[in-house]
């Protein structure tokens, strides 16, 4: 009898520290939920040869406070969708990158926006075109997803609707930055530069390329993906790129991954990059890694285009592939650890 006792109470010590441990473990997990953030600030022909120590450094301290910006929303147990917002918005309002502020010149030398975000819990959209006077193209677009029926706005429309949801309008005159004017100088063969000070951009030396964007994972498990961008230098007719367009510059979905992409928007359209990169993960079992891999190193070089992506799965994995000399980039993943990366040759990024 005192056996079979000393038994019972034996068993019920492992029982309970079992339970316990149980019981532990699920409070470490819930107390320590996953969440991430990546963005870009586009891709090109961009070498540490061709670049100065001070501009380097400036596009450093940019995208560091950038994407700590996003990540500040997502550690106050903020939305995947406010980060996104967050950190593109300082992309936007900084000249160094083609978006908002720094926007490129079209031929006709004005300024025309383009952007969009989803939500990658709901699959809701929204996207903005051709826009002139919205200092933040990615809070209009935001707002088309929120606050219309609608995904996709265009121009006056868009702007139209921007004053109805009490945007402040900005003059032309805002995204006006030397540098930019007399890079459309130069591709117009009309002008040599005249500004001294003007800045090696790496980006814009392929007038086809310059865009900004986010992605990222939030404490809910929900993904989110922004673009934002002002186009192609010396642009004609209307023409629009990959970044507004759901499933080519921007795709988000929980079951899959959240992607935003950067490149000659052209091919990005017809090779429908982010939701391809995105199906091949849902139906195909691929991982992130392989998914990007197969879309940036394989399928956009046979159409004949470059550029890149990033992209995050449901689990805070992060990629950043592209097949160009480089890519503006950042990231502070699951672990909190911060990377940063300009060059080609910063492969840590790159994997």
């Amino acid at each position: 009898m005192k056996i079979f006792k000393l038994f019972s109470i034996f068993l019920f010590l492992i029982v309970f520290s079992c339970v316990s441990s149980t019981k532990n473990d699920n409070f470490d997990v819930a107390k320590t939920p996953k969440f991430a953030i990546a963005i870009h600030g586009g891709a090109g022909t961009i070498l540490k040869s061709q670049m100065s120590d001070s501009l380097e450094k400036a596009y450093t301290e940019v995208l560091t406070r950038a994407v700590q910006s996003g990540h500040n929303v997502l550690s106050t147990g903020g939305s995947a969708l406010d980060a996104v917002e967050a950190s593109i918005n300082i992309l936007e309002d900084s000249p160094l990158f083609n978006a908002g502020k720094g926007a490129v010149f079209t031929h006709d030398r004005t300024n025309e926006l383009d952007a969009s975000i989803m939500d990658g819990s709901s699959l809701n959209a929204g996207a903005v075109a051709g826009v002139k006077h919205i200092k933040n193209p990615i809070n209009l677009a935001r707002s088309v997803m929120e606050a219309s029926p609608h995904v996709f706005m265009y121009g006056e429309g868009a702007e139209a609707f921007a004053q109805d949801q009490g945007f402040t309008m900005v003059d032309q005159e805002y995204f006006f930055t030397k540098s930019r004017f007399d890079h459309l100088m130069r591709v117009q063969n009309t002008q040599e530069p005249t500004s001294a000070a003007v800045f090696y951009d790496p980006i814009l030396k392929d007038s086809k390329f310059g865009t900004v964007g986010c992605v990222a994972l939030d404490q809910n498990g929900n993904l989110a993906a922004g673009t934002s961008t002002g186009g192609m230098t010396n642009k004609r007719f209307g023409r629009i790129g990959d970044a507004p367009v759901i499933g080519a510059g921007t795709y988000a979905n929980n079951k899959s991954c959240a992607v935003s992409a950067t490149g000659w928007g052209e091919y990005f359209i017809r090779g429908v990059v982010a939701h391809d990169i995105a199906a091949m993960m849902e139906y195909g079992g691929l991982d992130l890694a392989s998914a990007t891999s197969v879309v940036i190193d394989k399928k956009i070089p046979e159409l004949g285009g470059d550029g890149g992506v990033i992209a995050m799965d449901n689990q805070g994995n992060i990629s950043m592939r592209f097949n160009t000399e480089g890519m503006y980039r950042a990231q502070i993943d699951v672990d909190g650890q911060l990377k940063v990366g300009i060059y080609k040759s910063d492969a840590l990024l790159t994997k």
